[in-house]
């Protein structure tokens, strides 16, 4: 057993948890936070992407001990209360979610593109989001949701 400390969505985190705990679990099962999804238990799917200190990560991957000390940004941590994120709004206004399973890995894998890059072309979205599976959609909505954000968020 390991005290970690890390910051999640703001508020400070301290909790004792076997070594071997992935930062998904701690997530999910010591916090709360089920906006992080386990999909694939492998990696493949970006269901469980969150922000670890600004840098998109599948947190299925990283052992809590890794993250001690960092900050962590999940889906929930994006909206100011109940105002949405302009990338929640332009899923919501473009269907660019179904079952909403992979929603939250697509958002925050393109919340990263966009701090790199406000101006995305379709070829950088397509990019950014490699990594991240959809059984639903057939991404076209989700590219349409995408672009809609890099034009609502510009100034924010």
């Amino acid at each position: 057993m390991s005290t970690i400390k890390l910051t999640v969505n703001g508020k400070a985190v301290s909790a004792d948890v076997e070594d071997r705990t992935l930062l998904v679990h701690l997530l999910r099962e010591n916090l709360n936070l089920t906006g992080t999804h386990v999909g694939c238990d492998t990696s493949q799917c970006g269901a469980c992407v969150v922000h670890i200190d600004g840098q998109a990560v599948k947190s299925c991957t990283v052992l809590v001990g890794q993250a001690n000390g960092a900050n962590v940004t999940t889906i929930e941590g994006i909206s100011k209360g109940d105002e949405l994120h302009p990338m929640q709004s332009a899923f919501r206004d473009n269907h660019g979610l179904q079952c909403g399973y992979c929603t939250p890995g697509l958002m925050l894998s393109t919340l990263q593109l966009l701090a790199k890059n406000p101006t995305p072309s379709e070829k950088d979205i397509r990019k950014a989001i490699a990594g991240n599976t959809c059984r639903c959609t057939g991404y076209q909505s989700v590219f349409k949701a995408i672009q809609l954000a890099a034009q609502n968020s510009k100034g924010a």
